[in-house]
């Protein structure tokens, strides 16, 4: 069998990549054939004559193969870079996103003011979150991480271990704000909110691979967000906030949910770099 070089390798699967509709063939394929040589794209840039062999030819090709049926890229590679830190995930946990990101952001503020704070990250999935504050925070925190999926959990607590975050982080498996073995000063959120009236127009990257119960939240995208607002009374420390990742068109009736539970609490919306509205601040 004649060996194909880097080069005819990256052009036959980026057409392919591009017949069936991917948004970053280029990108994509890079990515998949520096997972098979274990090196990264700038490597494969500088040396696009380096022949493969056979059996890397097949490997890649089953990895496009893969990427072709949407199959989102993160899965196939096991990693998703989140804030500064490389994460593992897999079909149990949520992909984590760049929107979410502005939530970190949100917290590590709100703790340079609030030093010592005890922090709840519900949801935690792949432990995103909770990682990314457990490394940047300004000054040592208690960190819950809950989630009502062992599987995710599992993902999380490797994760930690392999960043050798453990010490900092408490994973705890449960429903939303149950699992909390105390009150906590700060609750942060990236709970489930798609409606499920809009399970059509998702990507199938996203509606066909990603799990459904940390995507779909009742008709209107609000369920999860309803019943942790309504626990959160118990849960939260007096002078404490939540900070809740919401969908773009969703503040109003969260906000009118928040008022139900918290009727003088200090609202307001954060966007995201889009412009789209994306945090819920809710401070007591």
């Amino acid at each position: 069998m004649t060996k194909r070089t880097i080069t005819h390798l990256l052009h036959e699967a980026i057409q392919q990549l591009k017949k069936a509709g991917a948004s970053t063939p280029e990108l994509d394929a890079e990515v998949l054939l520096a997972k098979i040589l274990a090196t990264d794209r700038t490597w494969l840039i500088a040396h696009p004559q380096q022949p493969l062999t056979p059996a890397q030819t097949q490997q890649f090709r089953t990895l496009i193969e893969r990427r072709v049926r949407h199959e989102p890229l993160a899965y196939i590679t096991g990693e998703r870079w989140f804030y500064d830190i490389l994460l593992h995930v897999s079909p149990a946990t949520l992909i984590p996103r760049p929107e979410t990101e502005e939530l970190v952001n949100l917290a590590l503020s709100w703790l340079q003011a609030h030093p010592q704070a005890i922090v709840a990250d519900i949801g935690t999935g792949s432990g995103a979150i909770a990682l990314a504050l457990a490394k940047h925070a300004p000054s040592p925190v208690h960190i819950f991480a809950t989630d009502i999926s062992v599987a995710a959990l599992t993902v999380a607590r490797e994760n930690a271990r392999r960043l050798q975050l453990e010490q900092r982080i408490i994973f705890l498996q449960g429903d939303i704000l149950t699992a909390l073995p105390e009150p906590v000063n700060l609750i942060v959120a990236n709970l489930p909110y798609v409606a499920e009236r809009d399970r059509a127009t998702l990507m199938p990257e996203v509606r066909d691979f990603e799990p459904q119960n940390a995507l779909f939240s009742g008709p209107a995208g609000l369920n999860h967000m309803q019943r942790l607002l309504s626990q959160a009374p118990a849960y939260l420390r007096p002078g404490g906030a939540m900070l809740l990742e919401i969908g773009f068109d969703q503040a109003d009736a969260v906000r009118a949910l928040v008022r139900q539970q918290f009727p003088f609490a200090a609202v307001r919306i954060h966007q995201d770099l889009a412009g789209h509205d994306r945090v819920l601040v809710i401070e007591t």
